[in-house]
């Protein structure tokens, strides 16, 4: 273990440089709000969400560096911490609030009001960020050298690359431009269509893909492996299980379907199997597969936990140096109490004193749990899903067995589950944070209070957000398959009302098992199952794009700029196209979008409109290539 006591920061203690500015303020909050609703777009629409942190590193770089003339790089980190949280509470967020929604169109109970979502999330992101600050001087200084923490290392190097920063954000830029396009050209003239299929006549499989650049950019962030296990989930589903549930079950009437398997087929294809069939199959799945995450971290759980509460045996503000203020600890503490006792009074969270209580401990276990998983794996292997999933078991079960069911205990499991899993996010995006800070020379103090004005811009911009999207195509859509959230709501209904499908279930978590015993990443593997092999199809095109730049025959250094710039592009290219689509969701809520559509007035034949889907996604993949494999760079030879 690397000594502590000999580590200096870039920027030394002594040394007193600009951090929270009203430049760093109002551009981090900016980034919160407009990464955690793309984040959010894109989460509800295949179920993964990717870290904000060093393209809101880029940005502020350039903008502070390059367009203001100012070197401070502390200030950068203050943005790139406050955009952030954005994204995290976001990913939290996404999980399991849209199932108060499904509810709602099922009419099970009142859609959830905008204060409500708003409360909720707010309550989960300054847990997660209060939390996290008596575990800093445990997991961040005392392990400085053990835990990695991933992300916020890279982070930390790209802001220390500064020389490359204006360049490097005009790559994010560029990402969300052509993304922002290439979105309004699909879905708001849709001059082309969205996907592209091929079916054989006689078979009942279906295979496809989407051409949506987001989609594409998280195969290529993501990589080729994690590609390949959802695409495989995909195929399994699509090609294996949904021709055999056609040729075995014809003339069959089976729960949950009401008509027989083949007027279903005949009627809507594949994609009504899979509404009625395959998504409880990819549910058991999921639920397996964060089950088995959790499980299989639980000696690291137990010993982080342990050591994490010992640690905390010398908080406080830290010492005359500015480099170890943290917040004050009675502040932390007055804070959630003050929290707790809101989840308690306010009825958005119906849970009772001692509810409320275990609310709290379940929270900071988890939040403890979440930092010390992403300084050790990152925050892409959190096993967020499976601590969500462990609590609203837990938590449905005690409420139904003590007298609290129907509408109001399972609304009452979700927002306790919400609460859990915005606490994990957050908790995780903080310590990656913390870690940047610890590495640049930032003062944590104002860390702290970046991540908590991250925390409530997010917070107040995720409730209409979530209105908008739910208000312009619905979740559980073809637009916004919300499978998380989808899945939340069928395990509390499970427990709740015992009325799930469980054979179908049961097949879904004993592929898992098998998927595991072969020594395949279940997750990703059980999102594929779940999702349409369309856009599974789509993360592929993105993961084999990058396949081919990992295996150019470039030297090290250069092979490093150009993946790094990919990501970059990619990355700007999710959040483009996540603006784009809460553009089109506010035009289709004011009936504008049928103005601006085109299909009806082209009317071109289908072999044709496909030709130019394929001919757009050839563009999506060569904008990757232009500013990655074929971009001039200063510092490598043209």
């Amino acid at each position: 273990m690397e000594n502590n006591k000999n580590f200096k920061p870039y920027i030394p203690a002594e040394r007193v440089t600009p951090e929270i500015t009203i430049t760093s303020i109002i551009m981090g909050i900016i980034l919160a709000v407009v990464f955690g609703a793309a984040n959010a777009y894109l989460g509800l629409r295949v179920g993964m969400t990717v870290s904000a942190s060093i393209p809101a590193a880029v940005i502020s770089m350039g903008v502070i560096r390059v367009i203001m003339k100012k070197n401070s790089i502390l200030e950068s980190n203050i943005v790139q911490t406050t955009g952030s949280a954005g994204e995290s509470l976001a990913a939290g967020a996404i999980f399991t609030l849209p199932a108060l929604f499904l509810w709602a169109k099922d009419g099970v109970m009142d859609k959830p009001g905008i204060v409500e979502i708003t409360l909720i999330a707010l309550l989960g992101g300054l847990l997660g960020v209060f939390f996290m600050v008596p575990l800093r001087n445990a997991l961040i200084v005392k392990e400085h050298g053990v835990l990695p923490y991933p992300e916020g290392t890279a982070c930390a190097e790209v802001l220390l690359a500064g020389e490359e920063g204006g360049a490097n954000a005009s790559t994010v830029f560029a990402g969300m431009g052509f993304a922002a396009l290439f979105k309004f050209v699909i879905d708001g003239l849709k001059a082309v269509p969205g996907e592209v299929a091929l079916r054989v006549k006689g078979y009942a499989g279906e295979i496809g893909a989407q051409i949506y650049p987001a989609v594409m950019s998280v195969g290529y962030i993501c990589g080729p492996r994690i590609s390949s296990y959802m695409f495989a989930g995909g195929v399994l589903a699509w090609m294996v299980i949904i021709p055999m549930i056609v040729l075995f079950g014809k003339d069959l009437v089976l729960y949950p379907g009401t008509v027989a398997i083949g007027e279903m087929f005949a009627n809507g294809g594949a994609s009504a199997i899979w509404g009625s069939y395959i998504r409880y199959i990819g549910a058991g799945a999921l639920a397996a597969g964060g089950i088995i995450s959790l499980v299989k971290s639980l000696p690291l759980i137990v010993n982080t936990f342990a050591g994490a509460v010992r640690g905390i045996s010398d908080i406080g503000t830290g010492g005359a140096l500015r480099t170890d203020k943290n917040l004050s600890i009675k502040t932390v503490l007055v804070a959630i109490i003050i929290l707790t006792l809101i989840i308690w009074i306010v009825p958005a969270v119906p849970v009772s004193p001692i509810g409320a209580v275990v609310v709290v401990v379940f929270g900071f276990f988890f939040a403890t749990v979440s930092s010390r998983m992403v300084g050790l794996v990152g925050s892409s292997n959190n096993p967020v899903s499976g601590m969500a999933i462990a609590t609203l078991l837990i938590a449905t079960l005690v409420l139904k067995v003590t007298g609290d069911g129907g509408a109001h205990g399972m609304k009452g499991a979700i927002a306790i589950g919400s609460i859990i899993c915005i606490v994990a996010a957050i908790a995780g995006d903080t310590s990656q944070d913390l870690k940047t800070g610890y590495l640049l020379g930032a003062t944590p103090r104002k860390q702290q209070i970046a991540e908590v004005i991250g925390v409530v811009a997010a917070a107040f911009a995720i409730g209409g957000t979530l209105y908008l999207l739910d208000s312009a195509w619905g979740f559980g859509s073809d637009e916004l398959a919300a499978p998380q959230a989808t899945l939340m709501k069928m395990i509390v209904e499970g427990v709740m009302d015992a009325n799930l499908p469980w054979n179908l279930v049961f097949i879904g978590v004993f592929i898992a098992v098998v998927v595991e015993i072969v020594g395949i990443p279940v997750l990703p593997f059980a999102i594929g199952v779940y999702l349409p092999v369309h856009l599974n199809a789509c993360i592929m095109v993105g993961g084999l794009v990058r396949l081919f730049v990992d295996k150019l025959k470039k030297d090290e250094k250069e092979k490093t700029a150009i993946v790094n710039d990919g990501i970059l592009f990619c990355s700007g290219m999710i959040a483009g196209e996540g603006i784009v689509g809460i553009i089109l969701a506010v035009l289709a809520i004011f009936g504008f979008d049928k103005v601006i559509d085109l299909s009806g007035k082209l009317n071109l034949p289908a072999s044709v409109s496909n030709i130019g889907s394929l001919v757009v996604f050839a563009l999506v993949v060569v904008s990757v290539l232009k500013f990655s494999v074929w971009k001039k760079r200063n510092t490598l030879n043209k």
